[in-house]
């Protein structure tokens, strides 16, 4: 014999099933698409100065290290200093914090304080390269718009190579191949720590929208023979590195088992709009 079940159970049921069937239908729907971006503002050439400026400042905080490709990792950690946990948490209140990395190492701070020996590993992880230089941006004024501020090199790479593609004239960033074009202040020196590293920046687009480890440098001064660059989780610290470079100016190879150079993202803030004058640009990007 069935067992009834009263009205407002049914009915209950009834709602259920139709939510069911709602968030169901939810998953099942698309995204909604990509909200198209306004083209990007042209900015003074202040701007550039102060990019350099706030780099040169936190390298300076740091103790100005300065290395040679090639130097040995240092001994101690500089990150792991407790002088320095509210410099690197600067870094990440500019950066969407999506791994937890504030809380994780609020925790570490609390444990070195207390003399923990778990304490040692304060800012070891995740890495904070890519929360400096979205950091540096902010500082100098950049707004989102122009530099998506983020935890990874990737993804604001990303959103620069969409920029030079929909607004190839007006892009604050453009790509070279670092083989084909000279670094200069205020450009992004970047390099691929994959195992499988890419060695153009136009391989990006295969698994654009994916995280995959790279380190960008801010160029702060070039001479002869070098390009001298400052980024951030650099031997642990904020530091500026001597990159030997061609007789044109070009960045040569990274010794064997280094990371890979796959583009120079030329910096064009203060280059566009009533600011430009001829022969500024490099052009378009080169593939």
């Amino acid at each position: 014999m069935a067992r009834l079940r009263p009205a407002r159970y049914i009915g209950g049921m009834r709602i259920l099933a139709l939510m069911l069937v709602a968030v169901l239908a939810a998953c099942a729907a698309p995204p909604p698409p990509v909200a198209v971006l306004a083209p990007p503002l042209p900015y003074p050439p202040s701007v550039r100065a102060r990019m350099v400026a706030v780099a040169e400042a936190e390298w300076r905080e740091w103790g100005s290290l300065v290395r040679e490709v090639g130097d040995p990792a240092p001994q101690e950690s500089p990150e792991a200093r407790l002088e320095n946990f509210p410099r690197v948490l600067a870094y990440w209140l500019v950066a969407p914090d999506e791994d937890g990395a504030i809380r994780r190492n609020r925790d570490l701070y609390g444990a070195a304080l207390a003399g923990e020996p778990r304490g040692a590993g304060l800012w070891r992880n995740p890495a904070w390269s890519a929360a400096f230089i979205s950091y540096v941006m902010q500082r100098a004024g950049v707004d989102a718009r122009e530099f998506r501020p983020t935890a990874s090199h990737a993804f604001y790479l990303d959103h620069i190579l969409k920029d030079a593609a929909d607004y190839p004239d007006q892009a604050p960033f453009i790509p070279h191949l670092p083989d084909i074009y000279a670094p200069a202040v205020g450009d992004l020196v970047c390099a691929d720590r994959s195992r499988d590293p890419i060695s153009r920046w136009t391989q990006r687009a295969a698994d654009q929208g994916h995280f995959r480890p790279m380190h960008c440098d801010l160029v702060v001064a070039v001479a002869p023979g070098v390009v001298e660059a400052i980024g951030g989780n650099v031997a642990d610290a904020v530091t500026r590195t001597r990159f030997p470079t061609d007789a044109q100016g070009r960045l040569l190879p990274n010794p064997a088992g280094g990371a890979v150079w796959f583009g120079v993202f030329e910096n064009r803030l203060g280059r566009l709009g009533p600011w430009s004058s001829p022969g500024a640009l490099q052009g378009r990007p080169a593939a």
